[in-house]
C-alpha cells in the first residue's frame, strides 16, 4: 500500500456505504415473504445480497491495496481480458430471461458486461493519456470510438441493449478531454428527430427542420462554411426523419417498440408490457409524502412490481419511504456525482482525470435512465440503479470501478 494510502476520500466512500445499506433493507422488502427468515437465508434474495455486500468489502479492501500505477500499466491487458470474457459468452453463456449474459456457477452466475464497464473506463484512460493530446485529430477519435464501440457491439447481440446503451457514457470524458461538441450536437439532434418523428410524423419534422434551417441560414449568411454545414446538417435530418419509419418496423423488435409507444402515449397496455411499468407508478404515487413504512408497502409486499427487487427497486423506496425517501436517494447520487467531479477536476494525471470522468459518466447514465424507467419517462431498457438494484456482478462492477477512483485520487500527489 502505497504512502498516500490514507488520503482516500472518505466522503464518497460514506455515500457508498449509504447507498449499499439502505438498497439492501429495500431488496429486502421487496423480496420478503410470508414467512421471515434470516437475513442471511441465502435462498432468498435478500440473503444473497448481504453475501454480495460481504465479498464487497473483500474486493475494496483488494482495489485499495493495489499500486495505483498497477492500473495504469495493465489497463490494457484488463481491457483485452474483459472483451474476451464477452466473447465468450457466445460459446460458454447460460441464457437467463432471453439474454445470453452470464456465466453459470452452480446457483450463482456472473455477467461480464458489468465489470466490461470499469475495463473500457481504463482503455479509454490509457489510449487518451498515451496520446497526450486533446482527442481533435480524426484519427484519435476513431481509435477512442472503437475502444468504446468494441465492447457494446459485443453486448448488443447477447442481446442486452440496456448495458450496451451506457457506453455512450463515455462521451463525458472524451468531451472533457476536447472533442468537439458537434458531436454531442449531432447525436441529440438525431434521438430529437427519431423521437419526434414518432409522435408527430415525417412531415412536420422535416417542415420543422427546413424553418429552423431557413432561420440560422439567413442570420449567417455571411459565414459561408457555416451556410454548407446548416444545408448538410437539414438533409441530412430530413433523411432519417424519413427513415424513421422503417427503422422502427423493421430493425426494432415488437418489445421495443410497444415501450416506446407506451413511453410516447400512442398506446396504453396496463396489463402487457406496459405493467412493470404503471405497477411502479402506482406503487411510488401510493407512498405520498413519508410512505408506508418498511415492509409495509402494500404493492411491495402483494409483489405486484415483477422484479422490484432488481431494476424497480426504486419504486419500493416510493411506496414505503414516500417524496421524502425518494429525494433522499436523488440528493444522495447527486452529491456522489458531484463529488467525483471535484476529485477528478483536481488530478494531475490525465489518466487518473479520463478515468475519474468515466466513472462519473456511468453512475450518471444508470442513475437518469433507471430512475426515469421507473416513473415512466424513460421505455423499460433493464438498467440497474447502482449500489442499489439486487445483483452481486452490479454491486461488484461498480464498486470495483468507484474504488479504482478512489485509489487513483489518493494517489494524485506523486504525479
Amino acid at each position: 500500500m502505497s504512502r498516500n494510502s490514507a488520503g482516500f476520500d472518505w466522503i464518497s466512500i460514506i455515500i457508498y456505504l449509504i447507498l449499499v445499506l439502505f438498497g439492501w433493507a429495500n431488496i429486502y422488502s421487496a423480496s420478503l415473504g410470508t414467512d421471515t427468515g434470516s437475513y442471511l437465508d441465502l435462498d432468498q434474495p435478500y440473503g444473497k445480497q448481504a453475501l454480495f455486500i460481504g465479498l464487497s468489502v473483500f474486493l475494496i479492501i483488494i482495489v485499495l491495496s493495489i499500486e495505483a500505477k498497477f492500473y495504469q500499466r495493465f489497463s490494457s491487458i484488463i481491457y483485452l481480458i474483459s472483451l474476451l470474457s464477452l466473447a465468450g459468452l457466445f460459446v460458454f453463456g447460460k441464457t437467463i430471461s432471453g439474454a445470453t449474459s452470464w456465466y453459470s456457477f452452480g446457483s450463482f452466475g456472473i455477467q461480464p458486461s458489468e465489470f466490461a464497464k470499469f475495463a473500457t473506463a481504463l482503455g479509454l484512460a490509457k489510449y487518451l493519456s498515451d496520446i497526450q493530446t486533446n482527442i481533435r485529430r480524426l484519427s484519435h477519435q476513431v481509435q477512442a470510438f472503437l475502444i468504446i464501440a468494441i465492447p457494446a457491439i459485443l453486448i448488443v447481440p447477447q442481446p442486452d441493449p440496456g448495458s450496451a446503451l451506457v457506453y455512450a457514457a463515455f462521451f463525458f470524458p472524451l468531451y472533457r478531454e476536447g472533442l468537439s461538441g458537434f458531436y454531442l450536437v449531432t447525436g441529440l439532434s438525431a434521438v430529437a428527430v427519431f423521437i419526434m418523428t414518432l409522435v408527430v410524423g415525417p412531415l412536420w419534422v422535416g417542415a420543422g427542420v427546413l424553418f429552423i434551417a431557413l432561420l440560422i441560414f439567413f442570420r449567417k449568411r455571411k459565414k459561408r462554411p457555416s451556410r454548407v454545414l446548416i444545408t448538410l446538417f437539414a438533409l441530412c435530418s430530413i433523411g432519417l426523419s424519413v427513415s424513421v419509419n422503417y427503422i422502427f418496423e423493421n430493425v426494432f423488435e415488437q418489445r421495443h417498440r410497444d415501450r416506446f409507444n407506451i413511453v410516447l402515449g400512442k398506446e396504453v397496455d396496463s396489463r402487457g408490457i406496459g405493467y412493470n411499468t404503471n405497477q411502479s407508478e402506482i406503487a411510488i404515487g401510493s407512498g405520498g409524502w413519508f410512505g408506508k413504512g418498511w415492509t409495509e408497502g402494500t404493492q411491495t409486499k402483494g409483489h405486484f412490481v415483477p422484479e422490484q427487487h432488481t431494476d424497480y427497486i426504486f419504486s419500493t423506496v416510493g411506496e414505503e419511504w414516500g417524496f421524502v425517501g425518494s429525494a433522499m436517494v436523488i440528493i444522495l447520487f447527486v452529491l456522489l456525482l458531484i463529488r467525483l467531479l471535484q476529485l477528478a477536476e483536481r488530478q494531475r494525471s490525465q489518466f487518473h482525470r479520463v478515468y475519474g470522468y468515466s466513472v462519473i459518466g456511468i453512475l450518471f447514465i444508470h442513475f437518469l435512465v433507471n430512475i426515469g424507467m421507473v416513473i415512466g419517462v424513460f421505455p423499460t431498457v433493464g438498467i440497474p440503479l447502482p449500489f442499489f438494484s439486487y445483483g452481486g456482478s452490479g454491486l461488484w462492477g461498480f464498486t470495483i470501478l468507484l474504488f479504482i477512483f478512489i485509489k487513483l485520487d489518493s494517489d494524485r500527489m506523486s504525479f
